[in-house]
Parts: structure tokens; sequence; C-alpha cells
């Protein structure tokens, strides 16, 4: 109990000191301060409201500043379709009044609650799409975003927060609930939609299901069983954040079996997991896990998301609160597309499109030899001295026996070169659309190992500072791109993807890599609105608005098969750069047998003037293509897909 005790105050402490000035925190320091890290902070401290009177009282003034008229909450600096946050603001702040706030304040929790009921997600116009085939379509819950589908996580989030609020019986929230029961699996556990996609069984993952454990108290249900049951296995994870929202749900549970006994164990893992993130050297401090272990090891005084019996509260009527531009408004979009239709008519090809291709056998070659030589031809157009070079991986999920991600060795290697070349900086950057917890993925899939090593840091992307950029494309209908901080500040960028098919893009190469540059507080997890917008037309829009400066593909052992994810691994033995994305990717396509004037991106590319597709354009470095080439097998749905494309 003490070591638990000295760790909440330890988390709190450091919460406290990087609390901003104006009020509220931020992801990161450095960054503006938001909405979630406040919200969670704003809880923590309330565990010792008198001692942090101070820090309550400047979080509450900045959350007052992030209510919008209408009575949402929206991210303080990001992409204003952004609504998510509403919940959490509610659920904040309806557990900490009580029932003691003074009129004006139980006004706006009444406002807020009647925005968020009139909020409901988008329902699929192809009712028999494969990959939804599984659940029940007819059931809407919450969206990320405006005009979007329904999500796992901000479905719970405000099925928590109205029922925190006194709304349980109204009949969004029931219908909310039984939502996230349907999406819940058999087996236990649950991911961030659906459960199956192309037949398949997606693996649970603990956050979203410790925050649908959360929304469902009170219920009895062989599905929340079964989901307490998941995260009891997953307590050895070792992983700071799984663990803490693991012991919030589980302790709202103590009653279904195992629990309680589960319960020390738990603490015990979260304290040293803390220490561990605390002496890691690639990780930038987070209020939010700080704000995260100070709740979790702080339940026994309190747990803020335990739901108390409470009297309903007065029925308030829905609000429909979606927002519809003004003339002038589209007046001024359509204007500004004009101007961005005639930048695009004005940009010219890469200078240079040349690809070089080395083979590497295995990755105990000397990748960073391989890597040098292959340099040489780029080194004049991209030159990496004194320069803040930022190195984008492939780092979707992780799965021991699967050859998923852009390979740790290979980022070494790149990070090896950059160091060689006199780099004034370098970065490892990525933000994931499957897979919400970054960290955990770094350190499961080693390469958390090489960034120690080599003492280079680490950014989550997704809860990267968002930058508002105009959208170069404008193949997806969005006006503006929200890119983050870190790659908009980048001198020179890399896609670092790895080899691999994917079953709707057909390939996933250096331009698909770039989805994890848009951060998921934008656009949510996973980020499905870039998929439903158009997979190809994201990639070029992507790409438009920031061209990475080179692209090194990791093609010692690639993916065939149901790519991105769940593929067979293809020995191939080689390494691919090229300064020239499009080119990158259609000469990788071209390895695998892919006739890339089937792949959409690559043709929208071209066509953009993005770079060149034909093979008679691209000048061929090191290795023929037909030296190495071999078949990759796809997903035979593709082909009609295709088919239907062209139709």
């Amino acid at each position: 109990m003490a070591e638990t005790a000295i760790a909440v105050s330890s988390a709190l402490d450091s919460l406290a000191a990087m609390a901003h000035a104006d009020g509220g925190w931020a992801y990161a320091p450095g960054q503006p301060p938001q909405v979630e890290p406040t919200c969670l902070g704003l809880l923590a401290c309330s565990l010792e409201a008198d001692r942090f009177a101070d820090a309550i009282g400047r979080a509450r003034q900045f959350l007052d500043r992030c209510r919008k008229p209408d009575g949402s909450y929206r991210l303080a600096v990001g992409r204003e379709e952004a609504l998510w946050p509403t919940s959490l603001a509610l659920f904040t702040q309806a557990v900490l009044d009580d029932g003691a706030a003074k009129n004006g304040a139980v006004a706006g929790l009444r406002s807020t609650a009647a925005y968020l009921l009139g909020v409901k997600g988008r329902t699929p116009e192809n009712m028999e799409t494969d990959e939804l085939h599984d659940i029940d379509l007819k059931l809407t819950g919450w969206p990320w975003a405006e005009n979007n589908f329904s999500w796992v996580e901000p479905t719970a989030w405000a099925c928590l927060a109205l029922r925190a609020a006194g709304h349980e019986n109204q009949q969004r929230v029931q219908e909310g609930l039984q939502m996230l029961l349907d999406r819940a699996m058999d087996e236990g556990g649950i991911n961030y939609g659906n459960r199956r996609i192309l037949g398949r069984l997606l693996e649970p993952i603990p956050g979203p299901t410790a925050l649908m454990l959360l929304a469902l108290q009170g219920r009895d249900q062989p599905r929340i069983t079964a989901a307490a049951g998941y995260l009891l296995t997953q307590t050895s994870c070792g992983d700071l954040e799984h663990l803490c929202w693991m012991k919030l749900a589980l302790d709202a549970h103590r009653t279904l079996p195992g629990v309680e006994q589960a319960l020390p164990g738990l603490d015990a893992a979260i304290a040293a997991a803390y220490e561990r993130r605390r002496q890691t050297p690639w990780l930038r401090p987070a209020p939010l896990r700080e704000a995260l272990t100070a709740l979790a090891l702080g339940t026994e005084r309190k747990n803020f998301f335990k739901l108390a019996a409470k009297s309903q509260a007065a029925a308030v009527v829905p609000v429909d609160g979606s927002r519809q531009a003004s003339l002038g408004q589209r007046f001024g979009k359509w204007f500004r597309g004009l101007a961005v239709k005639a930048a695009g008519q004005l940009r010219q090809l890469p200078e240079f499109s040349g690809i070089h291709i080395a083979r590497a056998p295995n990755y105990d070659s000397d990748l960073t030899a391989i890597l040098q030589q292959q340099f040489d031809p780029f080194r004049a157009k991209t030159p990496l001295k004194d320069k803040r070079v930022v190195l984008k991986p492939n780092l979707v999920e992780y799965h021991r026996d699967k050859v998923i991600n852009t390979d740790p060795r290979v980022v070494s290697a790149v990070i090896e070169l950059c160091k060689r070349e006199g780099a004034r900086e370098i970065i490892v950057a990525e933000g994931p659309g499957h897979w919400r917890n970054v960290e955990y993925l770094v350190r499961e899939s080693g390469l958390g190992e090489v960034l120690e090593k080599q003492q280079v840091p680490f950014v989550d992307l997704n809860h990267d500072e968002p930058v508002k950029t105009p959208n170069l494309g404008r193949l997806t209908g969005l006006e503006y791109l929200y890119l983050t901080r870190t790659i908009t500040s980048a001198d020179v960028l890399i896609s670092l993807p790895k080899l691999k098919t994917h079953h709707w893009a057909g390939a996933t190469l250096s331009l698909k890599n770039l989805f994890g540059t848009l951060p998921g507080i934008c656009y949510g997890w996973p980020k499905n609105e870039l998929h439903w917008r158009g997979i190809d037309n994201s990639i070029v829009d992507i790409a438009l608005t920031r061209t990475p400066d080179l692209a090194i593909v990791d093609a010692v052992i690639g993916m065939e098969g149901d790519g991105p994810l769940n593929g067979t691994a293809k020995p191939f033995g080689a390494l691919v750069m090229g300064a020239d994305l499009v080119a990158v990717d259609a000469t990788c396509c071209r390895l695998m047998q892919l006739d890339p004037e089937r792949i959409g991106y690559l043709v929208l590319g071209h066509m953009k003037k993005l770079g060149r597709l034909h093979a008679a354009e691209i000048p061929q470095l090191g290795e023929s293509i037909d030296s190495l080439a071999q078949p990759f097998e796809t997903v035979p749905h593709l082909e009609n897909l295709r088919a239907k494309r062209s139709a």
C-alpha cells in the first residue's frame, strides 16, 4: 500500500508540474492543452483536491473556454469536425459536480447532454458489406467526428458520460449499450468496430475493452463476463496505459470471477510499469499517463469511473448539432479550390525518378553499408547534413508470429545512415490507425530497443499537435488536412514502409504509409474516414500536401496474401530507395509482379504529377527488376474490386 501511495503522489506531482499556466494539460510538453488530457488530469488531481486546488481551478476554466455555444466540446487545437471530446467533458463535469453544481453548471450539463444525444453515427450505404456482415448495422452509436460511422471508443464514452449525467434511460443510450454488446466477441473483449474483416476474426484490444466494460456497468451478460476474463489474461502485458484502463474497469466489476483476487497484483504491475516508463529515454513525458496512473492506483480513495446509483436527470430533448456552411463559407471554399487546382496544374514532376534496388539477403546483413551505397545518387537532391530528419516507419499492429511492420533493424540502419550523413536531429514518428496505444507497439515490436540504443526519441503522431494545412489534392473533398507539427516541421521526411500486399489498395508501400502522419485525435481509430472517402483519394491528397523527401522500402522480408496484417511472410532479400514515391511504389509493384497501372493511387498520383509511373520513365539503379522479381499472391476479391473500378 505504501508503494502505491508513493506512486500516486509522484504521478500527481508530475502531472501538476506539467499543467499549462492558462489551465489544462497537453498530450506532451510543448504542445497546446487539449480536452482529453485535461479531463483525465482534472479527475486525477481531484483525488487530492485541496493540494491541487489551483491546477483544478485553472483546468476548469480551460474547459469552460473549450465549450461551444451548442454545448459541444471540440479539440482546442485541431480539426473542428472532431466532436468526440464532448463525452469526456460531460463525464468529467458530471462526476465532479455530483449534483452539487450551481444552476449555471447544471444548465451547461443539460445543454451538452442534449447535444450529445443528438449525435448519431452515419449508417453504411452498403448494408451487405463483407467486412461488416456479423454485426447489426441498424444499431447506431457515436462517431469520432461529424458525418462519420459509429465506433466503440466514442460510443463507450458517450454512454458512460450520459449515464453519469443521469440520462441512462434515454433511447440513444440504450441503443449505444446494445451496439457495444453486439460488437463484443463471445470469446472476450472488443476491437474498435468490427468483429471480423473478410471473414477473419479480429483480435480484441485492452483499451476499448476496458471502456466498454465501464460503459456497461450494472449489466449482466455473458459477453461482459468474457470481456473481464480477457482483461485478466492481459495483466502481465507490462504496458502502463493498458494496465491502468484494466484496473479502472475491473475495479468497477469486482464481483466478476477472478477480479477481486487480481487487483493487488494489478496495482503492483502498474507501479512497476510507471517506473519503467519514467526510465525510458525515448519516450516523452505524458500528462495523460501520469493522470491514468494516479486514477488507477487511487481507486481505494475513489474510482471516478465507477457509476454510483443516481436519480434520473430531467429529460432533455436531443438537439441536432449538425452544422451547415454559410453561403460565404461555401463560396470561399469554392474559390480556394480553384486556387489549389491552378497550383496543381503548375506542379512539376520530380526532377529525378531513379530508383535504387539493392540486395539485402537478410536482416543480419550490413544494412547500413547497403543504404549508404544506395544513397549516393540521392545525396545532392536530398542532403541529410544539418537537417531535422523524421523517419516514418510502418507500425500497424504487433503479432509475434507475423511480419507486419518495418523491421527495427532496418530503422536502426537508416538512423545510422542519417548520423553518418551528419543529420542535426533524428526523430522516429508514427501514428497507427489500428491501435491507439502506440507505445505498446513500439516496445513489443523491438523498435524501442533500437531507439534506446541509438538514443533517438519517438513521437506519437496520433497525439502530436495538429496543424491545419490546405489540402493540395482535394480528391477526398476535404478542404484541409490536419498533419502534425512533427511532420510539417521536418526538413527531411523519410517514409520507411514494408513491402506488402493490401486487401483493399492492392499494395501498401511508401505512399499508403502516409496514413500514419495524420493524427488520430482528428480522424479517430481506425482512421476510417480516410477509407470511406476513398483510400486512393486519401493517399494522394496526403502525399501532395506533404510529399516525403525519400522512401526506403524494407523488402528483406515482405508480406503476400491478405495484407497488411494477415498475410504470409515472403522472403525477398532487397532494399528499395528513391525520392519519387510514385516511382518507388511502381517499382515495388513490378518487383511483386503486380501491375502498377492497376493500383488506383499510383494512377491518380501520376495524373496529379506526384511522380512517374511508367517503367520507361524510371531509371533503374543497382539491381534490375527482372533479377529479383517474384510473384506475390493477393486476396481473390481484389480482381472483383478492380473490375468494379474499371467499370
